[in-house]
This record gives C-alpha cells, structure tokens and sequence, in this order.
C-alpha cells in the first residue's frame, strides 16, 4: 500500500478537544484551542498515515500535526509553512520502499490574502496576484523536490483548484489592469456560472502525458476518486463514487469510457445545473451565486432557467432555454433520473443526505 499525507487545509469539519477529558471545547474555546488540544475525527482518523496544517481559513493559525495542535502562528506563515513541509515530507520518503501519496490542499490563493514580504509588489497586480505568483512558487518547490530526489519520472502530479477566483480578489479593479480572473468565462465563485465551477486542470506525468499537450473531454473533480482507485488497480469501495469516473483514459491520450450522461452543477444558493455534451442546463433565473445579476435582481420577467451551448458561447451569453426547450427539457429529466437515483453513474441506488430534494429554487424567488 501507499504512504498517506495531508499537508494542508482539511476544511472537512472535526471537533477540538480536551486532552485530559476528552471533552470538546465550546464555540468560545474553539477559537483558540492551546497546544496539546486533541482532534479525535480529523484526518489521522479518516485514514491519512500523517497530517500537518490547519483547520479553514478562519482558524489558520492553529497549526496541527497529526491529532494534536502543536503551535499558533500568524496566517501570513501558512504557505512557507506548508511548502517547508511538502518539501520536507517528499526528502523523508524518497528512499522508502513504499510509495506515498500526498495531498497538498493550500490555503492560497483563498482569503485571508496575505503573500509574504519576499513576494509583496512581485507582480504589479495588488496583494492578490502577488499571493498567486507565490502560490505558483509553491508549486514549483514542491516540483522541483521530486525532481532533486529522481522522484519526477514515476510521480504523477495533478494541479487544480476547487472553484473560480472570489470577489475578495476585487475582481473588478484586476480588470481594470488588464487581469481578466475568469478569462472568457462569465461570473466568478459561487455562481452556476462557469467562471464558478471551470478550473485549471494541470497534470504532470512523464512518459505518458505529452509536456504541452491538453485535451477537451470533460471532467470533474469528483472524478479523482475513481481515476485514484484505477490507477492502483484496487476495487471501488461499496456505498462511494457515485458520481466518480475514471480520467485515467484521457491521460493516455484516449476516450474517457463513461457510464455518467452528465455532470450535475450546484451554486451556493442551491441552484442546480447540468452539463450533457456542449450543453449546458441551469436551473436559475441569473447566476444563483454573488455576481449580477442574482435572482432576485433577475425578476421574474427573465426565463427560469438557461440553456448554453458552451463550445459556441463559452462566454454564456446567449440563453437558448426558450428556443431549445426540447434540449433543456432532456436535460431536466435526465437530472431528476440522477437525484432519484442518488448517483450520476452506473451502479446501485444511493441514498441522498437530504431526501426531499428542490430543483427549482428559482420558480420560488
């Protein structure tokens, strides 16, 4: 088997508690659990060998290793901190006989935004671009361990990101210097949107992915899980992947061979949508997230729903919900056939967390 590690932001959820008591702390406590305090449900329990990092973005300087929280230090030093230990954690296991899997979940580029001194000014784009330019030299170092340790050509690296750019940025004065943060995508985080949910997909892998190469098939974040599982030839646990398909195909240059119809989308307001194809179906009136306009600002004269051909209009400008109804109506159902089943793939049915579950949340603003 693998070697295991998180070195990062868990944002999973877990409890602080006493280590003589063994006692959770209250809410107040929690704020500033000493050193020594216990953390029986993180990660180590969860089934990772090693874990140094932090909680979420409110609680980053409590610093944790393994079960226990070890020191407090101020959230500009996370990401050294982090990259220190990645480093560190590939040097300790480059002569072991058993391969390692590490998990890098950084905290940056997200809030707080706080890029160091030696990256201040680095990029002429304000704190923000600073923080990614020294976020992307995290990266680097981490590279650049694997390759000092003969690591490179038997490590696959992946590179994403788990939403679009935040307003937090300030978006809008980026586009006034010339920085475009979704490109030609239309909104940012939380919106149903692609400039919400279309992230970079980077991967490394010498002898099978050509340096430079990219490929058009879409895919998932949910869809490590399986190609994870592929990979080390080991079967699909009962009761997970129901919505995991394997991208391991495409990295050989080959066809995903999917049993999914389609990837289901969801804003943070609970606005459903559905990618089939080029097509893309979303069950809200504007962007069911933070940009304009939202919902409510949409009013009820716009159509309850949009429909995008995202290889003509990438941009999703042109809402063809009504002069396409028989496409839109074809993704609906295949979206409520999904929900029903608690699974986008092949396999047993599962059981959802919340039973009855809203498609049209629009219909309600």
């Amino acid at each position: 088997g693998y070697e295991t590690a998180i070195i990062g932001k868990w944002h999973l959820n877990f409890q602080y508690c006493d280590p003589k008591s063994g006692e959770a702390y209250s809410a107040k406590d929690y704020k500033s659990p000493p050193v020594g305090t216990k953390i029986p449900d993180g990660p180590i329990s969860r089934g990772f060998d090693y874990y140094h990092g932090f909680h979420h973005a409110r609680d980053m300087q409590t610093v944790i290793e393994n079960d226990t929280v070890i020191a407090h230090d101020a959230p500009i030093n996370m990401l050294p901190r982090l990259t220190r230990k990645s480093v560190e954690y590939i040097d300790q296991h480059a002569e072991s006989e058993k391969p390692f899997f590490l998990y890098v979940p950084l905290g940056s580029p997200h809030t707080p935004i706080l890029p160091t001194k030696a990256w201040q000014g680095k990029s002429g784009l304000g704190d923000y671009g600073d923080f990614v330019m020294e976020t992307d030299h995290a990266l680097g170092e981490i590279c650049r361990a694997l390759e000092r340790n003969n690591l490179a050509d038997n490590t696959l690296v992946i590179f994403s990101s788990d939403n679009g750019c935040s307003k937090a940025a300030g978006i809008g004065k980026l586009a006034k210097q010339g920085h475009r943060v979704s490109g030609d995508l239309r909104g940012s985080k939380a919106d149903i949107w692609d400039g919400g949910h279309r992230v970079p997909f980077i991967v490394r892998w010498q002898g099978t992915v050509e340096p430079g190469s990219t490929s058009d098939q879409t895919i998932c974040l949910t869809d490590l899980f399986a190609t994870a599982i592929e990979l080390v030839d080991a079967e699909v646990p009962a009761g997970s992947c129901e919505d995991s398909v394997s991208f391991l195909p495409a990295l050989r240059g080959e066809t995903i061979q999917s049993t999914r119809a389609g990837i289901v989308h969801h804003s943070i307001s609970g606005h459903f949508g559905y990618r089939q194809g080029p097509w893309k179906l979303a069950l809200a009136r504007g962007s069911g997230g933070w940009s304009s306009p939202n919902e409510k600002q949409a009013g009820k004269s716009a159509p309850k729903a949009q429909l995008y051909h995202m290889i003509e209009d990438i941009g999703e400008q042109e809402n063809r919900y009504d002069m396409d109804s028989s496409i839109a109506e074809k993704l609906l159902q295949q979206l409520r056939h999904d929900v029903r089943r608690g699974r986008s793939t092949d396999g047993p049915d599962a059981e959802n967390d919340i039973r009855d579950i809203d498609l049209w949340k629009s219909e309600k603003n």
